[in-house]
């Protein structure tokens, strides 16, 4: 099974089961079936290859776990930290606008607006953005059922769940996997 994005400059019609559709104008997530008229961005689970993809992986998920598809935003302000952290399944993040650096498994890359990133979800990751504007960015990542509608983010350093955030995520969808 793979996860894969989609970006779509005239619009979308999503009819799937296991899609979500992005409208970039609206700044809000919707579950197939729907139709965006303007500039969208789709995420899938899919079978075989993804021509056309801005970004796929292979996920490989736990079959005896009920999985949910949840779509949210990330927004930060200027000089926003995520500190060290995991998340219980796989995503694909895309950068709406700023500028975001992901420090993970010895790897450093810093993305801007409409470029995307894969996070396998267990392996640690440290996300800091631009030190003069806000960053968003908006994720499809798979979640186990049992955690609806909760906070996934795991601090990898106890001590950090206690610091100020400068993240707030919006949960916008959580689909079924079928």
């Amino acid at each position: 099974m793979r996860l894969a994005l989609f970006e779509h400059p005239g619009g979308v019609e999503a009819e799937g089961p296991d899609e979500i559709v992005y409208d970039l104008a609206a700044g809000e997530a919707l579950a197939a079936p729907t139709r965006v008229q303007g500039e969208a961005l789709s995420w899938a689970l899919v079978e075989g290859e993804t021509p056309g993809a801005l970004l796929a992986r292979d996920i490989d998920l736990d079959p005896a776990t009920k999985w949910l598809l949840r779509c949210d935003r990330v927004d930060f302000g200027p000089r926003g930290v995520a500190h060290r952290h995991t998340h219980p399944g796989p995503g694909i993040r895309c950068l709406l606008f700023g500028e975001i650096t992901i420090r993970s498994e010895g790897s450093v890359q810093t993305f801007g607006p409409r470029q995307a990133w894969f996070e396998r979800g267990p392996d640690p990751v440290l996300a800091t953005t631009s030190e003069e504007e806000p960053s968003a960015f908006v994720r499809v990542m798979l979640v186990p059922a049992a955690l609806a509608g909760q906070r996934t983010i795991s601090y990898v350093d106890p001590a950090d769940a206690d610091k100020p955030k400068t993240q707030k995520a919006t949960i916008f969808c959580e689909v079924p996997v079928s």
